[in-house]
């Protein structure tokens, strides 16, 4: 929005020596409540006691002139929760503990599942290489590698159409049909005869499966408040890990099979696993509620939750981000909202980050079956060696997301994953017995894959500071397609003339690696930044001007004037 556009909605509320850049934000407070952090600048109806600060921090509808006007939102979306939307409802902690329990249980596991279902079809393709999946195909390390960048390719294609599709007819609809589809094209691969075949269903897969997680986060943020939603999405990161666990063992038999029926093992291990995540694509039609209000079908005639529950699950959740209902869950995306929130340049940080961030550790990952056997150990022993660093991941995943929750540190505590990679490759570079050494090798890379992964902070980070329902559907898409663009970069790391040491490739790791780190702290000073000079303006209006703006400006989410952005 422009200065002069920002003037029509609401210039009169700021002091004559106020200017607004082109953008206004607005603070997400602990509860995600559009009211200023300090207490100072914010005026209650009725008091102006610390006690009523508080409240209205927790209860930002407890001001009936902003109860008024999310109310009059919530009916002009037809938010699918808004008749259970209620400003003096009251329950207790101890209730909503119990009910936070509960959704962990139907909601969040079945996430984990559904994402078990991804990673079994969108990474056992590693294992398959272990069996001789490129010698029987007759393809080299560049097919091997082309063929990654196509799936990925593919898979960023369709991030944002995936996205759309599923705010119009809804994740609860659109998830399992993308699982059941992909997981048909997954068990078509037991009939790849060559290259060709390798490379169409790496890029129908990749077309299938795009768009799948943040379909899945924005599912997620019907049912969680942002304080919550970071710690879930560390469940469901685990669950790559914990998939890799399970597949290593499942490939370790299925690879066996070599000669059952004159197939190779691989070809048993994409039907079999394939077949699995049809199941689960199936199930999932019946366990994925369209909202808190929508559990009853005919499947399920009494629902997750009693009268009251429903209520306990709206009210937390709007007192938590308001924005969450300014669009009902089979609402389109706009044009002009999908442009608004692409050009959102203060969440272009965060973008870069998930671009960078991931590319040092791909190449290891990607190369680990390859490079054990490549140092002597056999098919099936180099299946169950991934284990212990895939189980190692999954604590330090856990700990970095707790670590990130108890000091509400972002930027610092995600930092950690870069230093943890930094003298992984440096070793795998300098080290004169870098793969030579088997056990040494091994244990180099092993403490490289266990690294702290950062992902689940990042993507919640930028839910967070995307603060209003499109807004965040686009922000979700468009940092996963930075991602996966990164993971499209990683493949051009290692390299058939750079072989067998790829003394070049970690090299270039060690400097994206230094980049990474250099993102992060520009990204801490960045925001800091900004909501300084927000603040300052903020704080120049008068609690009357204070109050009007927030009930009549015309800005959106993060455009807002009293938004801090998270760091």
């Amino acid at each position: 929005m422009s200065n002069a556009e920002e003037g029509k909605t609401g210039e009169h509320l700021h002091p004559p020596t106020a200017k607004l850049d082109d953008k206004v934000l607005y603070e997400e407070t602990t509860f995600s409540d559009p009211l200023p952090r300090g207490a100072a600048t914010f005026t209650s109806a009725t008091s102006d006691s610390d006690e009523d600060g508080d409240a209205f921090h927790k209860n930002p509808f407890l001001d009936p002139d902003v109860a008024e006007h999310w109310s009059n939102v919530y009916e002009k979306s037809t938010y699918e929760c808004r008749a259970e939307f209620d400003p003096a409802f009251t329950w207790t902690e101890e209730e909503e503990e119990k009910l936070v329990r509960r959704l962990d249980w139907r909601v969040c596991l079945w996430a984990c599942i559904m994402f078990f279902g991804l990673q079994v079809d969108r990474g056992n393709l590693v294992q398959a290489v272990s069996d001789n999946f490129l010698s029987d195909l007759h393809l080299n390390t560049n097919d091997y590698n082309f063929g990654n960048v196509i799936f990925l390719f593919s898979f960023l294609l369709a991030e944002l159409p995936s996205q759309l599709v599923s705010k119009k007819i809804g994740p609860d609809r659109w998830i399992p049909m993308q699982i059941t589809l992909w997981s048909i094209v997954a068990m078509s691969q037991c009939a790849i005869q060559g290259k060709k075949g390798f490379y169409a269903t790496r890029s129908i897969l990749g077309l299938l499966e795009g768009g799948f997680i943040p379909d899945i986060v924005l599912w997620l943020s019907y049912f969680y408040t942002s304080r919550e939603l970071p710690i879930r999405l560390s469940y469901f990161w685990t669950t790559l890990s914990a998939t890799t666990i399970v597949t290593s063992i499942l490939a370790f038999a299925l690879l066996h099979m070599r000669g059952v029926a004159g197939w190779a093992g691989w070809r048993w291990l994409f039907l079999i696993e394939g077949l699995i995540t049809f199941l689960v694509g199936v199930a999932s039609f019946f366990m994925m509620p369209a909202s808190a209000v929508q559990t009853k079908a005919w499947y399920r005639p009494n629902g997750w939750f009693t009268e009251r529950e429903v209520k306990i699950v709206v009210n937390r959740v709007l007192r938590d981000d308001p924005s969450k209902g300014d669009m009902h869950n089979r609402q389109a995306v706009t044009p002009r909202r999908l442009w608004n929130a692409a050009k959102d340049y203060d969440l272009w940080p965060l973008y870069a980050i998930g671009l960078v961030a991931y590319i040092p550790q791909s190449p290891v990952n990607t190369y680990i079956t390859l490079t054990l056997k490549s140092v002597g150990f056999s098919t099936f022993n180099t299946n169950l060696l991934t284990i212990p660093s895939s189980a190692a991941h999954i604590i330090t995943l856990l700990l970095i997301t707790r670590l990130s929750e108890w000091t509400n540190e972002r930027t610092l505590v995600s930092m950690l994953q870069p230093i943890w990679t930094l003298p992984c490759l440096i070793a795998l570079r300098f080290w004169p017995d870098s793969l030579h050494q088997a056990w040494g090798t091994y244990a180099l890379v092993s403490v490289l894959l266990s690294y702290p992964y950062c992902h689940a902070i990042l993507v919640a980070w930028t839910s967070k500071n995307s603060n209003n329902v499109g807004a965040r559907s686009v922000s979700a898409a468009l940092y996963n397609m930075s991602v996966q663009l990164g993971n499209i970069c990683a493949n051009f790391i290692y390299r058939t003339d750079d072989k067998p040491l790829y003394h070049r490739g970690n090299r270039n790791l060690i400097i994206i690696n230094l980049l990474s780190i250099g993102l992060f702290l520009f990204t801490k000073s960045y925001y800091i930044w900004r909501n300084k000079q927000k603040a300052r303006i903020w704080n120049a209006l008068t609690p009357e001007q204070q109050r009007e703006y927030k009930v009549n400006t015309k800005l959106e989410g993060s455009r807002r004037l009293d938004f801090r952005f998270a760091h």
